[in-house]
């Protein structure tokens, strides 16, 4: 069994840290449990990406957000649980739709059994989730139900790529508000709901959070480009290899500039392994690179307009210097 996450927060307080990090044990015990099942084989399907471990970023959203209300209330924790649930099973489908073989440094599910048992074994988090997300309210069940119809919308869209007449780093920005903004968003509101918070409080808390997450998939966009192996955990220009359009990609491809014609050329599809280097070497000194850092900054400063409006409190503080952790990862 896999050790509990381990909260790593240096820009909180002993206090709200130690806070969290019982919240996310409780999170952990409850995801445990709701996972599981009488059939062994589902059970053992269903925590397979559980086991591999996870730092459970958005659970840990939920919590925080918590504090702005009673972060002692019963419901906090089933919460983020339902949150946890459905971003990991979000995680199976995806490893089927990208053909992933590793996820989280373990083979995949549908690497270690297929895709058929990848996608059921999502279906049967989604459904858990649901189950527990019942016991809450119907208010919550709305809320959910509406970031899982962005979710899959985010899907279908980067799927299928800007319509004609659509703007590509527009359609780009959209896409990941809905897959990767949406969740987080919801995990602020469900933490700041589930603990009484005042509805402002939890309405700032949702733009807040869904900028953050705009922002951080943009930093992996940068990344991927400007890091070593070392600093990102993963080989420089992976995106590249597989022929992602990540937004320095589309700055450069939507570019006029003679002098960008050899790295357009490079960027039109999956870059060879044999021209990755160049490919890095030139998108890394392009104006592209600084132009996806100031989209990546904009979404920073609307998070943390809404943040500063929040009550001063510890939990707001640990807030603002998230905002500054996801400035500060991607140089």
């Amino acid at each position: 069994m896999a050790a509990p996450p381990v909260v790593d927060l240096p820009f909180i307080d002993e206090g709200l840290a130690a806070d969290i990090a019982s919240g996310l044990d409780a999170v952990d015990k409850l995801l445990r449990t709701s996972a599981d099942s009488e059939d062994a084989f589902v059970a053992e399907a269903s925590k397979h990406l559980i086991e591999a471990g996870g730092k459970r970023f958005r659970a840990m959203i939920v919590l925080l957000a918590s504090h702005f209300g009673d972060p002692s209330a019963p419901d906090v924790v089933p919460g983020a649980v339902v949150i946890e649930l459905t971003h990991l099973a979000t995680l199976y489908h995806d490893d089927v739709m990208d053909e992933a073989r590793v996820r989280r440094g373990s083979p995949s599910a549908n690497a270690r059994w297929d895709n058929t048992v990848a996608i059921l074994t999502g279906d049967f988090l989604f459904a858990q989730a649901s189950e527990i997300l019942a016991d809450l309210g119907p208010e919550l069940v709305r809320i959910q139900a509406r970031t899982f119809s962005r979710l899959v919308r985010g899907q279908i869209r980067e799927t299928i790529g800007p319509r004609p007449g659509v703007d590509a780093v527009t359609h780009y920005i959209d896409v990941l508000a809905d897959k990767t903004g949406s969740l987080i968003a919801t995990a602020g509101r469900f933490g700041a709901m589930l603990a009484g918070a005042p509805s402002d409080v939890a309405e700032r808390l949702t733009r807040a959070c869904e900028a953050i997450g705009v922002a951080w998939q943009l930093g992996d966009d940068l990344l991927d480009v400007a890091s070593s192996a070392g600093e990102s955990g993963k080989t420089p220009g992976t995106d590249l290899r597989e022929g992602i359009r990540t937004l320095p990609v589309l700055y450069v491809l939507a570019s006029s500039d003679p002098a960008d014609a050899r790295l357009r050329e490079l960027l039109a599809g999956p870059v060879p392994e044999r021209d990755v280097e160049e490919a890095v070497t030139r998108l890394r000194a392009n104006p592209a690179m600084e132009r996806a850092r100031a989209e990546l900054m904009s979404w920073v400063e609307r998070a943390r307009v809404d943040l500063a409006a929040l009550p001063d409190i510890p939990a707001r503080e640990a807030f603002l210097a998230l905002c500054d952790y996801v400035a500060d990862r991607s140089g």
